[in-house]
């Protein structure tokens, strides 16, 4: 079984991006320009769009990215998933998230992550790791919702796409903590059915 498979739940469905979701994603990318522009490391919108989509597309064939296209109401909302895993030491990142606005807030994000989470744990891997802009309060407190511990902050850690320098917020999740993790996760999913 791979770990780059779709992935199903009640209000989400994650398929491995494919040049079939393309033009659904440039559409939710550029739903949102500004945060693009305020909060990630690279921009994905307008004229940004096919480098960041052949580079990605480029990390998939080299196993560095196994992102997914997240699909809610029949259409293509944004995207999440794995950042260089490493099946010797048992690790892997979730990133590569974002959502058009209108799938924020809701349902989207926390099955997203619950289904990652559980396709990696299933998967064999220990630790899954979480890294936000440390400017991102948006994105540090759901990730602190869904369960994950922070760790601290690394500074200065990258120069994203603007040219600012970013400090990055790590949080992870370990095998023994994912059963209370998931029970979080599940009571938090049975209010939106």
């Amino acid at each position: 079984m791979s770990l780059h498979q779709t992935l199903t739940g009640r209000h989400i469905t994650l398929e491995p991006m494919t040049e079939a979701h393309k033009a659904g994603l440039r559409a939710a990318c550029d739903a949102d320009p500004d945060t693009w522009i305020e909060l990630y490391p690279f921009p994905m919108y307008g004229e940004h769009f096919e480098i960041r989509w052949a580079r990605t597309m480029a990390g998939v064939e080299t196993r560095a990215y196994l992102p997914f296209a997240v699909i809610h109401a029949g259409e293509v909302v944004g995207l999440s998933g794995y950042i260089t895993p490493d099946e010797r030491n048992r690790t892997v990142e979730i990133g590569f998230t974002y959502y058009r606005p209108e799938a924020r807030g809701g349902a989207v994000n926390p099955e997203a992550k619950r289904l990652l989470l559980a396709n990696a744990f299933d998967h064999g891997f220990d630790r899954l790791q979480l890294k936000v802009d440390a400017i991102n309060a948006r994105s540090r407190a759901a990730v602190l919702k869904l369960g994950a511990t922070f760790e601290g902050v690394m500074r200065h850690d990258r120069v994203v796409w603007t040219g600012r320098i970013r400090d990055t917020a790590v949080y992870s999740i370990l095998a023994d903590e994912w059963p209370a993790v998931r029970e979080r996760l599940d009571a938090r999913l049975a209010a939106y059915a």
